[in-house]
């Protein structure tokens, strides 16, 4: 079932053909180089349209769906469901969710070509795609408890100065370290924590 039709728009029509295009050179390749494929077509088409920012928000949403709902992907990858079930439940999804047209279109594709199982790292990597074209990185920081406004307001300001791009901070709840930071950004870690002090006393008094 062709689910771009001459009613939906010029990028839908590119989307879908840039897709089909390589399908057939996917048999047997990775669910990254997959994902990859579904991305960067979603990616390329949306800057194009001039769009970014609108997928960007609807992908960031739509990683939340699924983290809330852990059989939503299962149920687009079972067999005895209908495309035409599959795309219904796409379109309710994108009403209710404020998803946009190109985001949708791109998910109808892969619903069709059975691609859906790789939803959540195409989605990983839309956002990775995202970040490197405007120089965003994006950094994991764990606290025993959420920061306040301000802390937060800080924090960021800190390492876009220190870095000199823009962050994008994911924040870890993570009571274990009690007290303290633990920043990671890349293969590089900043550890403040109270956890590694006391164990780095620890150390200290064992070798005495």
């Amino acid at each position: 079932m062709n689910f771009v039709n001459k009613k939906e728009t010029n990028w839908c029509l590119n989307l879908g053909s840039l897709i089909v295009g390589v399908e057939n050179k996917l048999k047997k390749t990775s669910k990254t180089k997959i994902a990859a494929v579904y991305s960067t077509a979603l990616f390329d088409a949306a800057k194009d349209a001039g769009c970014l920012d609108k997928v960007l928000q609807d992908v960031k949403k739509l990683q939340v769906l699924a983290a809330e709902n852990s059989d939503l992907v299962k149920y687009f990858s079972c067999p005895l469901w209908s495309e035409e079930d599959k795309v219904s439940v796409l379109d309710k999804i994108a009403k209710i969710s404020g998803i946009g047209k190109e985001t949708l279109s791109c998910l109808k594709v892969m619903s069709e070509n059975n691609r859906m199982g790789n939803l959540g790292l195409m989605l990983d990597e839309f956002l990775e795609l995202y970040y490197k074209e405007n120089n965003i990185v994006e950094i994991n920081v764990e606290t025993v408890c959420k920061l306040s406004a301000a802390q937060d307001k800080k924090l960021q300001k800190t390492l876009e100065e220190f870095l000199a791009k823009k962050v994008v901070l994911n924040y870890i709840i993570n009571p274990s370290i009690m007290g303290g930071l633990r920043i990671t950004y890349g293969s590089q870690m900043f550890d403040d924590t109270l956890a590694t002090k006391i164990n780095y006393l620890e150390k200290l008094m064992k070798g005495k």
